[in-house]
């Protein structure tokens, strides 16, 4: 493995590396509740796709990809650990990401992204589509990019 990787999580292992970052970054730092974190895109007859950060063989990130209606995928849990922050993971699983979209087709991403992160999407040619809103407690904006 290279020293920094982002890949699709496709092994029971790598699966659960993206959810040990996304349970350190969500519920143990921001206190989303567990039961709102996990979700039927986690299953493993989810059609939803995993990607997973590495830096020297440890996982520093992760996010989802899933289709939300005919050539639209919605982009979720987004997360780099605070140890990784500002080392440029974001916009590396926000690459990786992307390319799987294409990928898959998809015309369109969009994605409900904290408000502490809209610049963060901005930077990536994301658009605010909708006024604050919140989900799990926290204050986020609708967002959305074509491909």
């Amino acid at each position: 493995m290279s020293e920094t990787e982002v890949r699709v999580a496709t092994t029971a292992d790598e699966l659960e590396d993206a959810f040990s970052v996304r349970k350190t970054v969500f519920v143990d730092e921001q206190g989303v509740d567990e039961s709102l974190e996990w979700d039927e895109y986690d299953e493993s007859d989810s059609d939803a796709v995993h990607f997973v950060g590495y830096r020297d063989g440890e996982p520093v990130g992760a996010a989802r990809l899933r289709e939300a209606e005919a050539g639209v995928g919605k982009v979720e849990r987004v997360a780099v650990l605070e140890s990784a922050r500002g080392e440029g993971w974001g916009r590396r699983l926000m690459e990786a990401l992307e390319i799987e979209a294409e990928n898959q087709r998809f015309d369109k991403l969009v994605l409900h992204g904290q408000t502490s992160a809209e610049g963060f999407y901005h930077g990536l040619d994301y658009e605010t589509t909708s006024d604050v809103f919140d989900e799990a407690g926290i204050p986020h904006v609708k967002m959305a990019k074509e491909l």
